[in-house]
């Protein structure tokens, strides 16, 4: 599996988001099949690098702009420039993230709710 041109599991075990960056990831569920993350960035945090290894269903609780960059510091995404944003309330996909850091460049608190797939190929 890869995302982005690396294989996730390439990636170092503690640039894991719960490893990495506890400020702004605090882990609320995890089982054998997903984990569940509360991540909230306030305008003007800069998170440290991180990774997030598998898909998730990201449910929007306040969206600010962001500009994701990759762990040299290059710009990987500026939410500025999407063609939509997200609003409160609504639940987006997302495939795994490598190494980067997200800075809020906003006015508002970037708040999302993760449920990461671990495992979809196993049955409860």
């Amino acid at each position: 599996m890869s995302a982005e041109g690396s294989n996730v599991y390439d990636w170092p075990a503690e640039l894991d988001a719960l490893l990495a960056d506890p400020e702004h990831h605090k882990l609320l569920f995890e089982n054998d099949f997903i984990r569940v993350l509360d991540t909230l960035i306030l305008p003007g945090q800069v998170t440290n690098v991180h990774t997030h290894k598998w898909s998730a269903s990201l449910y929007v609780l306040s969206w600010s702009d962001f500009i994701r960059y990759d762990a040299g510091g290059t710009i990987m995404v500026d939410s500025r420039k999407l063609p939509e944003t997200p609003a409160a309330a609504t639940a987006i996909w997302s495939g795994p993230l490598p190494p980067h850091a997200l800075e809020n460049v906003g006015e508002k608190e970037l708040h999302i709710i993760s449920v990461e797939i671990k495992n979809s190929f196993a049955r409860p």
